[in-house]
């Protein structure tokens, strides 16, 4: 009887383990093809914020792109127009950017909209009163996608 009991007993842990979620290393994203692409393109992403690759940036944003800045007070949102000239302006102050995410989640989002949550450490070299100073960041951020099919890829339409 307790070799019967074991066998089941390990059978469970077995069957338990072989349902298992497996995930995408180092995301708490499960693994799956279209998971795979879309954190490949939040990856280019996160590398074009660090290389301070403006026209890949540009690039990767969808012209639709806009963002209200997570608050009613319309002095802070910013369209495509808006992030381009940010780009091209503060955005360029910083003479260094280490940027790190990890990605928290990928959810249906409103509109065809794909939500990918994440937390980034963000340290970025700017100039200050004393020369140049290093900031730090962590904080949590959501990246709106929406498929480019005719491309073959994403763009992003709100959370730069």
């Amino acid at each position: 009887m307790k070799l019967l009991y074991r066998f089941g007993l390990l059978a469970l842990v077995f069957t338990a383990l072989g349902c298992a979620t497996r995930y995408i290393p180092n995301t708490d994203i499960e693994d799956t093809e279209e998971n795979r692409r879309i954190v490949a393109f939040c990856e280019q992403y996160r590398n074009a914020v660090q290389e301070r690759n403006v026209a890949l940036l540009l690039k990767m944003a969808s012209p639709d792109y806009y963002e209200d800045g997570g608050n009613v007070d319309p002095s802070d949102d910013m369209d495509y127009e808006g992030l381009r000239e940010y780009l091209h302006g503060k955005f360029q102050d910083a003479r260094a950017i280490r940027y790190e995410i990890r990605y928290r989640r990928i959810t249906p989002g409103e509109k065809g909209r794909i939500n990918v949550d994440y937390t980034y450490s963000a340290s970025y070299k700017i100039p200050g009163v004393k020369g140049e100073e290093w900031r730090n960041t962590v904080a949590e951020n959501r990246l709106e996608l929406v498929e480019d099919k005719e491309n073959d890829t994403f763009k992003i339409v709100a959370g730069m």
